[in-house]
């Protein structure tokens, strides 16, 4: 199964399953400390994909996930822990989408979206917080630690949702050995990233995509895709926030912010 099949087929699998059913991290732990930018992206109140709120009107996630989205109204939550306990939570609608037109399914090249909410949201410190992307793009060398997050099953044969928030580390593999490992089928280009574990069974998994990478507190890519979950040889594939993306994500802000445009 390649990456396109690994994040199509499992979001459409997610979308018809039950509300709260979303992204998976394997042989990960539960969140400890509020981690208020994330966001669970959900159609009918099902998790579809995550995301990371990068402005009070704008969430960052992948451009695949739109495939699920069809006609169907597109909501935001923030400032969950829990994805059924909605306590201090917001759920706002999504206004508008902005995908790099050079994005193309079959490649995964220029995997990144961005989504304009209705309404800005309430910013409160340690519940729902902005993470600034970095303000130049650099690459992240293989052997760096990382952190994957998002809600889901603790494991890759059970399509049980955790109802919180669970994240674990991955470690950037290099990007050469990366493309021997899918025989470039992706082709692992210089706006993507590898990453994963020597061990195994540590891994973003089904439906994960959108949700952030962060290495040293900085969000550094997208999830993106893989080749099953938690297998050595085939590691996790992130859409890299590149100098490329992040000019990308600036100009899209600078336009569309000012304006109702949809």
């Amino acid at each position: 199964m390649h990456v396109q099949q690994r994040s199509l087929l499992l979001i459409l699998t997610l979308f018809q399953a039950t509300a709260c059913s979303g992204s998976f991290i394997i042989g990960g732990r539960e969140v400890k400390k509020p981690k208020p930018w994330m966001a669970s992206v959900q159609v009918k109140k099902s998790h579809i994909c995550g995301g990371t709120l990068i402005h009070q009107q704008w969430v960052l996630t992948a451009a695949h996930c739109k495939t699920v989205f069809q006609s169907n109204p597109v909501q935001v939550l923030l400032g969950a822990h829990s994805l059924t306990k909605d306590k201090n939570t917001q759920r706002v609608n999504v206004l508008s989408f902005h995908i790099p037109k050079e994005f193309n399914t079959t490649t995964k090249v220029h995997d990144i979206m961005l989504m304009k909410l209705q309404n800005k949201v309430q910013l409160k410190k340690n519940n729902v917080d902005v993470k600034k992307i970095p303000k130049s793009g650099k690459d992240i060398p293989a052997g760096t630690k990382c952190e994957v997050r998002g809600w889901g099953t603790t494991h890759v044969n059970k399509h049980k949702a955790s109802d919180t928030l669970q994240e674990v580390e991955v470690t950037v593999v290099d990007r050469e050995l990366c493309n021997c490992y899918y025989n470039c089928k992706p082709v692992i280009t210089v706006d993507m990233l590898c990453a994963g574990n020597k061990q195994g069974e540590k891994d973003a998994c089904w439906g994960d995509s959108g949700g952030p990478l962060e290495c040293k507190t900085s969000i550094v890519g997208v999830v993106s895709g893989g080749n099953g979950c938690g297998n050595p040889k085939k590691p996790g594939v992130y859409t890299l926030l590149s100098k490329g993306h992040i000019d990308w994500i600036n100009k899209t802000l600078k336009k569309h912010s000012n304006s109702t445009e949809v």
